[in-house]
C-alpha cells in the first residue's frame, strides 16, 4: 500500500518547495469571523480598483485514507490530490464579489464499485474523498464552491449566493477533500459589544463528497439512509418536499465568564431543531482556566415530516427527540483536558441530515456520529497538548457510546452496535522555507461492545476497525 501514496506525497512536496506563502485556510477564510468584531477593509475608489485590489488564495491538498476492517472483511485505501483558487474583490461602496472552485483527482485507490463479498455492502469512508454518486469517477471531480455578492455595513454583512458557513447543524464537516457548501442568503449582525446574530435562508446544498448542487429536499438522502422505524430500508431520497432551510443563531456574552448560544433550524415541511448552550470559562491565577458547558437540543417533526406517505418520509408525523450534554475541563497555554457527556433520550431518534454537517455534541469524535439514534449514553475524555513554538498540536480522545440494540429499529437507524472509540490526532504547521504547509495524521479505532447476531453487516465499516488518515495542505 505504501507505493500508492509515496509518489503523490513526493509530488506535492516538490510543488510546495518553490513558493513562500502565508498560512491561510481557504475554508476558514470563507466563513469569516464568529461573534467578534473585525475592522472593515477601506472602500476602493472605483469598481476597477476593487477588482485589481482583490485577494487571491490557493490551496493544494493531498489525502491518504485506509480502512482496516475485521478479518474476512474487505479493507480499502484511497489517494486523493487536488487544488483550488479563491478570489475576493476589495470593497466598493460596501460590496464585495467572491468566486472559488476546487478540483480532485483519484491517483490510486481501491475499486469502490466492488462491494464486500461477505456482506454485500460498499465502501463507507474512502469513497467520500471523491464522488459518492459515481464510484468510478476518477478525474472529473470539480465544483464551483463559492459565487456570491456580499454587502458590508458597519461590522456586519449580508451575503447572497453560493458560500461556506459554519453552524451547529449545517457546517463544513471538512474531514475529506472538500466541505459542504450552501446557496442562499446569509447575514451576520455584529453591531453590539455583547451580542452577535447570524442566520439566513438556504435553498440549495452541495454536500461534502459530491460535485452537484441539490435543492434542499433533494440533498437529503444522497448519503446512505439506513432504515425507517419499522426496519424497512428508508425510502425518503428524492421523495421529500421542502422549500428550504431557515437558520437563526445568537451568541450572547451574559458575563465575562459566561456565554450563551442559541440556534434554531427550521426545515420547512420536515423538522425543526432548537439548541441552547451555555459555556463557562473561569480564569485561574496561573494563566490556566476552568471550563464548563451545558447543551440541550429539542426536535419536532413538522406536518408529515417531508411526505404524507409514511414509507417515504424523513421523520414520522409527531416524532420528537431530546438530547442534552455537559462538559467539564481545564486548560492552560499547552494543555486542555475535558470530560464530556451526552444523552439522547428514548423519546425518539435525533435526526439531522448527514449530508449537511456533523453533530454539535461534546462527545463527538471524527469518523463516527450518533445522529440517527435514540436512547444513547455517551462519555468521552479528551486530552489536547500544544507546543506553540513548534506549531505542533496533539489530541487523544477516548469515548464509550452505549447505543440501542441493532435490531431496535425505532431508535437505531444505521444498525450500529455500541462501541468504544479511540482517536489520536497529530498536527504540524511548518514555517520558514515551508511556510504555508501543514500536515495531519488521524487514526480512529472503534471496538465493538454490542451484539451483532453473527451478521457481519453490523460489523463491516462500523466497529472492530481502524481508519488511518494522512493529510497535507499547502495554502498560499
Amino acid at each position: 500500500m505504501m507505493k500508492y501514496y509515496l509518489l503523490p506525497l513526493a509530488a506535492l512536496l516538490i510543488c510546495c518547495i518553490p513558493a513562500k506563502a502565508q498560512h491561510h485556510d481557504l475554508d476558514r477564510n470563507a466563513t469569516m469571523w464568529a461573534g467578534k468584531k473585525r475592522p472593515q477593509a477601506q472602500d476602493t475608489l472605483s469598481l476597477l480598483q476593487s477588482f485589481k485590489s482583490g485577494t487571491t488564495h490557493g490551496h493544494f491538498r493531498y489525502y491518504f485514507m485506509a480502512t482496516d476492517n475485521a478479518e474476512e472483511l474487505t479493507d480499502y485505501y484511497a489517494n486523493a490530490i487536488g487544488g483550488g483558487i479563491r478570489y475576493e474583490t476589495a470593497p466598493y461602496e460596501g460590496f464585495q464579489f467572491c468566486v472559488s472552485g476546487f478540483y480532485i483527482f483519484n491517483i490510486g485507490s481501491s475499486d469502490f464499485s466492488i462491494p464486500d463479498p461477505l456482506t454485500g455492502r460498499g465502501n463507507r469512508y474512502e469513497l467520500a474523498l471523491f464522488d459518492l454518486e459515481d464510484p468510478n469517477n476518477e478525474s472529473d471531480i470539480d465544483r464551483l464552491e463559492e459565487l456570491y455578492l456580499k454587502y458590508n455595513f458597519g461590522n456586519s454583512n449580508i451575503t447572497l449566493g453560493r458560500q461556506l458557513i459554519n453552524t451547529p447543524f449545517i457546517n463544513l464537516q471538512d474531514g475529506r477533500m472538500r466541505p459542504t457548501g450552501v446557496q442562499g442568503v446569509w447575514w451576520k449582525i455584529n453591531e453590539w459589544e455583547k451580542i452577535f446574530f447570524e442566520g439566513g435562508w438556504i435553498n440549495a446544498i452541495s454536500p461534502r463528497a459530491t460535485v452537484k448542487w441539490f435543492k434542499v429536499s433533494q440533498s437529503i438522502g444522497v448519503y446512505p439512509s439506513g432504515v425507517n422505524i419499522n426496519g424497512v430500508p428508508s425510502n425518503y431520497a428524492k421523495h421529500l418536499e421542502s422549500k428550504g432551510v431557515g437558520l437563526l443563531g445568537i451568541d450572547y456574552s451574559l458575563h465575562k465568564y459566561l456565554k450563551i448560544k442559541a440556534w434554531d433550524m427550521f426545515v420547512e415541511n420536515i423538522i425543526n431543531t432548537a439548541m441552547l448552550q451555555a459555556d463557562v470559562s473561569i480564569p485561574l491565577p496561573n494563566t490556566s482556566s476552568i471550563l464548563a458547558a451545558g447543551q440541550m437540543i429539542r426536535q419536532n417533526a413538522i406536518k408529515y415530516g417531508g411526505n404524507e406517505n409514511e414509507t417515504n418520509t424523513y421523520v414520522p408525523k409527531g416524532a420528537k427527540a431530546l438530547t442534552f450534554g455537559a462538559k467539564a475541563g481545564w486548560k492552560d497555554t499547552k494543555w486542555e483536558v475535558s470530560l464530556n457527556y451526552n444523552r439522547i433520550t428514548k423519546e425518539g431518534r435525533y435526526l439531522v441530515p448527514r449530508e449537511w454537517g456533523r453533530e454539535p455534541f461534546f462527545t463527538f469524535l471524527p469518523r463516527e456520529r450518533n445522529e440517527g439514534f435514540g436512547d444513547v449514553q455517551a462519555l468521552m475524555a479528551k486530552i489536547d497538548y500544544r507546543l506553540p513554538n513548534l506549531k505542533i498540536k496533539s489530541s487523544l480522545g477516548i469515548g464509550k457510546y452505549q447505543l440501542p440494540d441493532v435490531k431496535n429499529y425505532a431508535l437505531n437507524k444505521y444498525g450500529l452496535p455500541s462501541y468504544t472509540q479511540i482517536n489520536l490526532d497529530l498536527r504540524k504547521e511548518f514555517s520558514n522555507f515551508f511556510e504555508g504547509l501543514d500536515m495531519q495524521y488521524l487514526i480512529a479505532y472503534k471496538i465493538n461492545n454490542g451484539e451483532i447476531y453473527n451478521d457481519y453487516k453490523y460489523l463491516f465499516n462500523k466497529v472492530d476497525m481502524m481508519v488511518h488518515n494522512l493529510i497535507l495542505n499547502y495554502h498560499f
